[in-house]
C-alpha cells in the first residue's frame, strides 16, 4: 500500500466540515447528468464509509463499492445494507465487465498505484461513464500534499490511454469533476 492512502479514520469521512466540501449532493447529480431518475447501477471505487453510495441510494441506484480496507468495506455495507460492498482495488476490480452504468471515484485516483490501469479497470466495467472527484492541483490546507495530487492533464491523458472518448471537467467550490464517458 502506498503512502498516499487514507488512513485517518472512518469518524472523519462523516465529518460535516468535510461532507460540505465534498457538495456530495451536487456530485451524484452531476454524475448523474443525462441518465433516468432511476435503476442507474453504481460503482463507488474507495468506497469509505459510503458516503457517495449512500446518495447514490437516495437517488434509487443500485450501488456496488470497493475499498482496499475491511473496515471501510463493513461500514460502507452497515450505512448502506442493500449495496454490495467487497474488498478489492482500483486496479483490479472484482466485478464482470460492463455490469455498471457508471463507475465513480471520490478522492480515489490520486491514491491509485497506477493511474492508467485504474481507469482501465473502470472503462471495462462500465457500460457509460466514469467519474472522478479529485483534488485541484495547487497547494491548499485542505487535502494532501501537492506531491500527492493529479494535474488535470495527467488524469484526461490517463482516460484517453484508458479508451475514454469525451471527458468534461467541471470545477466545483474547492474540488474538480472529471466526467469520462465512453462515447
Amino acid at each position: 500500500m502506498n503512502e498516499k492512502t487514507y488512513n485517518h479514520g472512518l469518524e472523519r469521512l462523516r465529518d460535516p466540515a468535510r461532507l460540505d466540501l465534498l457538495e456530495v449532493e451536487r456530485v451524484v447529480g452531476l454524475a448523474m447528468e443525462g441518465f433516468p431518475p432511476c435503476g442507474v447501477t453504481v460503482l463507488d471505487v474507495g468506497c469509505g464509509s459510503g458516503v457517495f453510495a449512500e446518495c447514490f441510494t437516495k437517488r434509487t441506484c443500485c450501488v456496488a463499492g470497493i475499498d482496499i480496507n475491511e473496515e471501510m468495506v463493513k461500514e460502507a455495507s452497515r450505512i448502506v445494507p442493500a449495496g454490495d460492498f467487497r474488498i478489492g482495488s482500483a486496479e483490479k476490480i472484482p466485478f464482470e465487465a460492463r455490469t455498471f452504468d457508471i463507475v465513480f471515484f471520490g478522492l480515489v485516483l490520486h491514491e491509485t498505484d497506477d493511474l492508467v490501469q485504474a481507469l482501465t479497470e473502470a472503462r471495462r466495467v462500465t457500460r457509460k461513464r466514469v467519474v472522478a472527484l479529485e483534488w485541484p492541483y495547487k497547494e491548499s490546507e485542505k487535502g494532501p500534499p501537492l506531491a500527492h495530487r493529479l494535474e488535470g492533464k495527467t488524469i484526461e491523458a490517463g482516460a484517453k490511454k484508458a479508451g475514454m472518448q469525451k471527458i468534461d471537467t467541471i470545477t466545483l467550490k474547492e474540488l474538480a469533476l472529471y466526467r469520462m464517458d465512453l462515447a
